[in-house]
Parts: C-alpha cells; sequence; structure tokens
C-alpha cells in the first residue's frame, strides 16, 4: 500500500489552447486533493512554449475554469510559465552535452525514412558516433542506455517496465535551440521541486523517456501516477474534435461546479458503500491515489447532468434563485430585462426546482411569465388543439373571469368543464396549456395561472381561441 503522509509539492500544467479540457479539470482534482490530504502544494505552471497556441486570454480561461471549480488562487501556488524557465532548460542540455549524454544530430525526417524505409518507424542512432559540432539545423538528442530496463514507480499502475533497447534517442531540443516538452517539463518539475506527478495516461509513455533524463541530470524522479484516460461511449479516447470535452461548455450550460467536481473524482475511483453523490469533505477523508481504477473510463455527459439535477434539487431555495438568477438576467434571455420580476419567479422557484437538471433549462421554463405572449410553438399548439378544444377554452375563459383565482378552486372548475366537455382532466389542461403558456410541458398548471394573474390568462385564453377561428 502506498501511503503520502507527508506534504507533497505536486502540479497541474495545462498548455493555453482556447478551452479546459475536462481531462486537465479530473487532473487538477486529483493533484489538489492529494496536496490537501498531505498538507501540501499544488503548482500552477502554464506550458506556453508553443507561441502560436498562448495568448492571454487563454491562460486567463484556464485561470477562470479553475476557480469555477473551486481552485481558486488562494488553493495554489503560481501561476509560472514554462517560457520564464528557458535558460534552465538550456542549462540542462548544455549538461547532457558536456557529459556525452547527448549529442546533435542533423538528420531530416526524409533522411530517416528513406535509410529506414518506413516512415513510421523511430530514429535509427545515425548521429550517435557522428562527434558533430553545434551548428544550424542541428536538434539535440538524448542518448538513451543500450540495455537494461526503466522502471516506473507508479502509484496507479504498479511498476511497468521498458526495455531500453525500445527507447530512441529522442530530441531533447530543436534545430532552433528551442527545449522539447520532455526535457522542458522535467527541468521545471526540478526547478519548483515537484516530487509527486498525476497526470493522465496518455503520458505514461513520455515517462521513461523522462525517468531518465531525470537520472541523467543527476537528481531523483519523482512518484508516478497515471490516472486513466477518458473515453466516450464507444471506448474511443475523449477527443476535442468529436466530443464534448471543453468545462466552460459545461459551466456555460448550467452544471454546478459541485457536480462537476463530484462526477471527474468518480472516474475511475469509487466511494466506499457505492455512494455516488459525495460532498467533497467526504472525498477528502476518504480518497486514496492508489485505489483509483488504472483502466479507461467512460466519461457519460449522461449521468453528469443526473448528477446535476441531484445537486439543484439539493440546493436550498434561496441558492437555487440566485444560481438562476445569471440566467434570467443575462442579455439573451427572451424577455426584456424590465419585464423580469424576481419576487414572481420566487413564486415558482421551488416547484421549478424539482424539474430541471441544467441552469440553462429555467429561461423556458418560467418564460411564459414574463413574455407580453406565450412562445409560438407550432408542435405544442398542434398536439394540444384537438377537436372540441375551441369549445372547452370557450366555456373555460368565461368561468376563469369569475372562478376563485387560486391553485385549488382553479382545478377545480377546470375538473367540472372537463367532465361537462366528456375529457379527462389531462386532456382538458393540454389547450389551456398552451394556450396561456405555449408548451405541452412545463411547471404545474395551475400553480402556474395563479402566479400568471387572472388578467394575463384570460387574455391568453382570448387570444388562442381567435386563432382557433372562434
Amino acid at each position: 500500500m502506498v501511503v503520502i503522509d507527508t506534504p507533497v509539492r505536486v502540479r497541474i500544467a495545462p498548455s493555453p489552447t482556447g478551452m479546459f479540457h475536462v481531462g486537465n479539470a479530473r487532473s487538477l482534482l486529483l493533484n489538489w486533493i492529494v496536496a490537501r490530504q498531505s498538507g501540501g502544494t499544488l503548482v500552477l505552471r502554464i506550458e506556453d512554449t508553443d507561441a502560436a497556441r498562448s495568448r492571454p486570454e487563454w491562460t486567463q480561461g484556464i485561470l477562470d475554469a479553475m476557480a469555477w471549480l473551486g481552485v481558486g488562487p488562494d488553493q495554489y501556488e503560481g501561476p509560472y510559465f514554462q517560457t520564464e524557465y528557458a535558460h534552465h532548460h538550456q542549462k540542462a542540455v548544455e549538461q547532457l552535452l558536456s557529459e556525452d549524454k547527448a549529442y546533435f544530430c542533423d538528420c531530416t525526417r526524409e533522411q530517416l525514412a528513406e535509410r529506414t524505409g518506413d516512415s513510421r518507424l523511430g530514429y535509427d542512432g545515425f548521429c550517435r558516433d557522428r562527434s558533430l559540432e553545434r551548428a544550424d539545423g542541428r536538434a539535440v538528442r538524448f542518448r538513451t542506455p543500450d540495455d537494461g530496463v526503466t522502471i516506473v514507480t507508479d502509484i496507479i499502475r504498479g511498476n511497468p517496465t521498458f526495455e531500453n533497447s525500445t527507447i530512441e534517442d529522442f530530441v531533447i531540443a530543436r534545430s532552433d535551440g528551442t527545449s522539447v516538452f520532455l526535457l522542458a517539463n522535467v527541468v521545471d518539475d526540478m526547478t519548483m521541486g515537484i516530487d509527486l506527478v498525476i497526470r493522465a495516461e496518455e503520458h505514461l509513455s513520455n515517462t521513461p523517456k523522462q525517468q531518465l533524463l531525470w537520472q541523467a541530470l543527476g537528481k531523483s524522479a519523482p512518484r508516478w501516477a497515471h490516472a486513466p484516460i477518458l473515453v466516450n461511449e464507444k471506448r474511443q479516447k475523449l477527443s476535442k474534435r468529436r466530443d464534448r470535452v471543453a468545462l466552460e461548455d459545461f459551466r456555460d450550460e448550467g452544471y454546478l461546479s459541485e457536480a462537476m467536481r463530484n462526477y471527474l473524482m468518480l472516474l475511475g475511483w469509487a466511494p466506499a458503500n457505492n455512494r455516488e453523490i459525495v460532498p467533497w469533505s467526504e472525498m477528502e477523508e476518504e480518497f486514496r491515489l492508489e485505489d483509483v481504477n488504472p483502466a479507461p473510463t467512460f466519461f457519460d455527459v449522461k449521468k453528469l447532468r443526473a448528477f446535476n439535477g441531484e445537486y439543484i434539487r439539493a440546493l436550498a431555495l434561496d441558492e437555487f434563485i440566485a444560481a438562476c438568477r445569471p440566467w434570467l438576467t443575462r442579455d439573451n434571455t427572451p424577455w426584456s430585462a424590465e419585464a423580469y420580476d424576481e419576487a414572481v419567479f420566487s413564486k415558482v422557484a421551488e416547484l421549478a426546482q424539482t424539474r430541471i437538471t441544467l441552469l440553462s433549462e429555467i429561461v423556458e421554463i418560467v418564460d411564459f411569465l414574463f413574455l407580453d405572449e406565450p412562445v409560438d410553438d407550432a408542435p405544442s399548439w398542434a398536439k394540444a388543439m384537438k377537436e372540441g378544444s375551441a369549445e372547452l377554452l370557450k366555456d373555460v375563459s368565461a368561468s376563469f373571469k369569475t372562478v376563485e383565482w387560486q391553485a385549488g378552486p382553479l382545478k377545480s372548475e377546470l375538473e367540472r368543464l372537463s367532465t361537462l366537455h366528456g375529457m379527462k382532466l389531462g386532456k382538458a389542461q393540454a389547450p389551456v396549456r398552451v394556450a396561456v403558456t405555449g408548451r405541452t410541458v412545463g411547471l404545474p398548471l395551475f400553480e402556474s395561472l395563479e402566479v400568471l394573474g387572472r388578467e394575463r390568462t384570460t387574455t391568453r385564453l382570448f387570444k388562442a381561441l381567435e386563432k382557433l377561428g372562434s
């Protein structure tokens, strides 16, 4: 059993790519929880060496996404930027060159393919013993051992073993002198004192190379933990080109950060007693890195949405109202800003809370209260307005002018009228609901009518009758 009983320095090192991948979010949470459990430190490093993919607004997007998950500036050290450590990277390259642990190479991909007959094969070591000097257009390769094995001590995966003979002499510095990811990552972790690296399985193939670099630079490699990759329903690795993976998209659709945090932590790890909805405080007590299952894990958006519904229903009413406010008051609501009345929304909030799984759904479910007229939804109209609907609506319109305006009496009156028209109450509700709200589904009808008010309800019933030609 692996026990983390001393404070550890862990890091999250995302690249600014315009979005925060849910895989990065899961890695962030794993690092954060281990840091908190051990009394250690979470370090944030922005890997911005790719100038074409590094913009200030993208970096800010990372910080905002982290803050939304609950990992604000007071929870981490940094951010540090990889480009600021370029001199450390260059110093490491020079050390490896001086100790004959690296060498210059002028091979092109075309030359390699010509020699090996296959462009997919790894480097063949052609420049190993050519003793090339520094010159323009020459990259630097690390000289991997010819024999032996590299054993990676991995808290999640045991001790993966790699034959050194299968590891090519890999590039550590490009022909323009800049260091590649493998070396820069190692040197940055050394410089920042990182002693536990928790990241996704996709980096496991890089780990023996990085461990060899640690050893060549005279340092002890950190402990490793490679969490399972996230896959879609077809068991394919999540791809930003094919799957929904941007944390910001889920945030903007109305997922609660607590629900997202809970769900991401269960991707590869299971709390005791088959619990699924687990407060973060309980996870901090119970989570153990060695209990993470290394098998690929399905990122199930349907299940995430169900989690979100559970969290929405668990909110106190005032919390729910506050959570909905951004969606009800933003510029692109279908009603004017002055039309929104939070006191009115508060009257139906408790009913709405049990009927949505995304906060963004609140707009459609209450829009009838703030629009001058109900939405014009043709499928709902066609479904509800059947033979006999006009006659029913005439009687309802007349009766609702005098009935006591509360949910109970309204229901009783429609029950009476539905019996007169030979309908069941459910059948009678449909044309009334569509006439007043525009949709066949929504909040409980009679409570909705009570809040909407007599005048607006009867006006809408009259307009529906006009539309029916009655």
